[in-house]
């Protein structure tokens, strides 16, 4: 073992849990070995939050000029650049990347390993992994390794150049129709994106409802203000082939009321998310994996063997970015605290169109499915002084109370800046305290936040 550099922990992947653990663990003398096959900063950085959200920002700015009209301003014409876009879009990502790089280069008792890494075996009580051509060992190992889109067995999918998550910012000609196979959160953002760009946007969902993950009301409320920017929806619709059509596509589409056809320009592929495990030789150390590739752990982030941990999303479980980050404070607390940090947590998480959805805690659907006796509050932003004076009157809040206990189980705030919003909420229900904190509270006048309280006031 003596030609093996050691180190005392291996994070294998540089996403928004084992950077911040590297550095922490480095900074308390532990020697410490990042491994990155590709680019720093996970799927966050790269194409998801950061790029996503720099090219949302402008085209809710392109909508906002579309309508200078409704606040009494004249702008004669208004035009995409829409290589200029994702050109900013790319800087942006550029920054965060060469950001992380420095701050990694100058951190004691770390280094970063380039290459793809690989669990060999296991000598004594030291975990053997291989980054390309070179072995190293360690003590404790972290797997933070993401996921990757999941393509769906769609015949002739393979023999297009189809856009997903992963590819979608160097796809720099703007499709003329683009088809959206998936209606969940990225396809529901790309499509307003693409749609506010310019494109024509048909989003293709399985199921009877987008985001499936919601109450009915809120999904439709949703789905009516993506059609009202003119992104077109087919639910109870399953892609069975697609094929080229001259310079075009053509998509065959199975629904219950039979075969359709639909002819893009493009297409773009929203199907879920897939595990970075199959090729990390976990099965030489006997780690478990489930049937789809998630590696499973316990509320402490550790497998199944010892030494052993996981993180982000590649552990299942709620996966975003924001999670990600608190897998961090997880470990850290196991491997260096007092272990009493776990993923016992409440989760927001935001779908970020324009109004956004912030949401936190259970539905109202799955609220009544508990038993629980609930209260429900709903207030309509349109009744929201501020909302009004800007412009920004789509949406609603609602929020879902235990009658007994007066505690929150949760809410969806659909408002412009409702990601920020559901924060009220969020931070209540960490502080386990009655939803009449916020009834009773004074507020600011005129302001969005102002909205919540009202759902409080306005329970059933």
């Amino acid at each position: 073992m003596s030609e093996h550099e050691n180190f005392d922990v291996l994070i294998i992947g540089a996403g928004q849990a084992g950077i911040p653990l590297a550095h922490a663990l480095a900074k308390v003398g532990k020697r410490v070995g990042l491994a990155e096959r590709e680019h720093l900063g996970g799927s966050c950085v790269n194409f998801g939050c950061t790029p996503t959200k720099a090219v949302i920002s402008s085209a809710r700015m392109v909508h906002q000029a579309r309508r200078a009209a409704e606040f009494g301003l004249r702008i004669p014409t208004v035009e995409v650049d829409f290589q200029a876009v994702l050109e900013r879009a790319k800087r942006i990502v550029t920054e965060s990347r060469n950001g992380i790089k420095e701050g990694l280069e100058n951190s004691d008792n770390l280094k970063l390993l380039c290459g793809h890494a690989k669990f060999e075996s296991r000598e004594a009580n030291r975990f053997v992994v291989r980054i390309n051509d070179h072995a190293v060992t360690a003590i404790q190992v972290v797997i933070d390794t993401g996921t990757r889109s999941l393509i769906p067995p769609i015949e002739g999918l393979a023999d297009i150049d189809f856009i997903h998550s992963e590819n979608w910012l160097e796809k720099t000609e703007l499709p003329k129709h683009l088809a959206i196979i998936g209606g969940g959160y990225i396809g529901l953002e790309m499509g307003q994106f693409y749609r506010r760009m310019g494109s024509r946007v048909t989003v293709i969902e399985e199921s009877g409802q987008i985001a499936t993950r919601e109450d009915e009301d809120v999904a439709q409320a949703l789905q009516e203000l993506l059609e009202s920017d003119g992104v077109e929806f087919q639910l109870n619709s399953q892609v069975k082939q697609v094929s080229s059509l001259n310079a075009d596509l053509m998509l065959m589409i199975e629904r219950k009321d039979g075969p359709q056809q639909l002819e893009a320009s493009h297409v773009f592929v929203a199907t879920g998310r897939k595990p970075n495990t199959d090729q990390l030789g976990l099965e030489t150390i006997g780690v478990e994996v489930s049937d789809d590739g998630i590696v499973e752990v316990n509320e402490r982030l550790a497998t199944n063997v010892k030494g052993i941990w996981a993180a982000g999303d590649v552990r299942g479980g709620p996966m975003f970015t924001h999670t990600s980050w608190d897998d961090y404070r997880v470990l850290m607390s196991q491997l260096i605290g007092d272990g009493s940090h776990t993923t016992d947590r409440v989760v927001p998480y935001a779908i970020f169109t324009d109004p956004e959805l912030g949401r936190v805690g259970i539905t109202e659907r799955d609220a009544r499915k508990s038993g629980k006796k609930i209260k429900v509050g709903r207030y309509e932003m349109k009744k929201n002084g501020k909302a009004r004076e800007q412009g920004d009157t789509e949406g609603f809040v609602k929020v879902v109370v235990d009658a007994d206990t007066k505690r929150i189980l949760g809410a969806a705030v659909l408002a412009v800046e409702g990601g920020e919003l559901v924060h009220m909420y969020v931070d209540l229900m960490n502080a386990g305290a009655p939803y009449t904190v916020i009834k009773d509270a004074v507020h600011i006048h005129p302001t969005m936040a102002e909205a919540l309280q009202s759902a409080l006031l306005e329970m059933d």
